[in-house]
């Protein structure tokens, strides 16, 4: 999952998230089987910031299938145990090369979304 816009324009925020389903091997991206996106007008605090992962997330066909993936980042630093808190299914942070470019690939669904809604 990814997050794009969580910086203030204008006096307004607009955050988009965009998780994507995919099966991935060790080292690449094998198939996308769905995406899911989610928005928010609201200030970035962690507490939004994962409410729009979750909408995100239970947007996608499967959501609790897998973990959610993120880069550390999106969530301000925050140890796993913090954000667990406030995520179902499992999440944890990148650690493969696949996963990374999962990641990369919510990076640019998130940036377009929003990119359409400004």
């Amino acid at each position: 999952m990814d997050i794009s816009g969580r910086h203030e324009e204008e006096g307004e925020y607009l955050m988009v998230a965009a998780a994507i389903h995919a099966t991935v091997g060790t080292t690449r991206l094998h198939s996308v089987r769905g995406m899911g996106f989610a928005v928010s007008h609201a200030e970035p605090t962690l507490s939004e910031t994962t409410r729009v992962v979750a909408d995100a997330v239970f947007d996608l066909p499967d959501p609790t299938a897998e973990p959610i993936v993120a880069e550390r980042g999106e969530f301000y630093e925050e140890p796993i145990w913090m954000v667990e808190q406030y995520l179902e299914p499992d999440f944890k942070y990148v650690e493969s090369i696949a996963e990374r470019e999962t990641v990369q690939a919510a990076h640019h669904a998130a940036y377009a979304a929003r990119k359409l809604l400004l």
